[in-house]
Formats: C-alpha cells, structure tokens, sequence
C-alpha cells in the first residue's frame, strides 16, 4: 500500500514543546499545504484560510475537541520549521505519488523567496531559494530543493533535484544559466533529452 502525504508527514520530527501541543504537527503543515496550494499565503491568511473552512476541517480530518490550529500556532510553525525535513518528505511523496512516463515535459525553475531577506540593507543580503521541478502534462511539482544564496548555486541545485528525481527520457525545460558544459556533460551521462 502507497504512503500518503500525511504518513510522510507523520515522519517528520516534531521540535515544539509537548506542554500545551494542542495538534500534532503533521496536521498543521498539512492545512498550511492546503491552504497555501488554494492561494492563502503568509501566516495571517493561512488563519483565515482555517477559520474559514474550520467546519470542513474538523470533518474531513477527524480533528479532535473541534479545535483547529490559531493563525499564532501556524506561525510558530513557519518560523521554526525545519524546511529541509519538510523537503525530503515532500519529494518522497510526490516520487511515489507521480509516475513520469518517457517524452513528458518537465520544467526547472529557480525562486527567490523574498520574506526570508537578512542584512537586506547591506551588500550581504541573504535569502533562501528554492528549485522546483514541474510537470505540464500532469500539472504536479515533482521536487523541490531549497538552498541558501550565499553557500550554493542554482546550477549546482538543479543537478542534485535531478540524481534525487531520477526521471529517464523525459523533456527537461531549464533557463539559459544551464546551458553550460558541465551541465549538459551530466544530463547525457543520466541520458536525459534537452
């Protein structure tokens, strides 16, 4: 039997404070999940997306005492979560969860994620950044790898998501940073079409 989202989500470690845990923390991300993939972003707007649909949460997922998470739980979550861990989770979910045929079409992308800017006013600036692999024909993200600006580049990300994908005789879209030997040297070593 395939793992669900959840089963993965269970799998990450939970770092707050047992005492006063109202709900365990796969059932927070998972509503962050669904409220983030229905257009909520930003803690404040995820409370509202669980405000909203709280009579539909409880129901569908057997939410003990009818208590839904606060938009302070949400945020407490977002600033300490280990985002590496949800990664790894995410990406095994979606590998088992989407079989890619041959000659699908997958786009790579890089993006910066501007709310996690430190030392925004010197020339030291750092954020995070994320690389995403997408899938047309299905409409799914296959993988997503985070990293820091300052310790790695996005070349260097995009082949780490590809070993971690493993996709055969798929279409790759990528931007014009990796056309480059190396690069190229990898996807035809992987036999991948460009």
């Amino acid at each position: 039997m395939e793992k669900t989202l959840i089963d993965y989500l269970k799998e990450i470690p939970d770092f707050r404070d047992p005492k006063g845990c109202r709900h365990p923390l796969w059932l927070v991300l998972l509503i962050m999940i669904m409220g983030i993939i229905s257009g909520y972003w930003g803690y404040r707007q995820l409370g509202r997306f669980t405000q909203r649909h709280r009579l539909s949460l409880i129901k569908l997922l057997n939410i003990p005492q009818a208590r839904v998470p606060s938009y302070s739980t949400i945020r407490r979550v977002m600033v300490q979560l280990d985002y590496q861990k949800l990664q790894i989770a995410f990406n095994q979910w979606s590998q088992e969860y989407s079989k890619i045929s041959s000659h699908e079409w997958v786009s790579i992308d890089g993006k910066s994620l501007k709310n996690t800017v430190n030392n925004y006013d010197t020339s030291e600036q750092n954020f995070i950044n994320c690389v995403s692999a997408f899938s047309h024909e299905r409409g799914l993200v296959l993988g997503i790898k985070i990293f820091n600006n300052k310790q790695e580049s996005e070349i260097t990300i995009v082949r780490q998501l590809l070993e971690i994908l493993d996709l055969k005789g798929v279409v790759f879209t990528l931007d014009a940073l990796h056309c480059q030997k190396k690069p190229w040297q990898q996807l035809s070593k992987l036999k991948m079409i460009i």
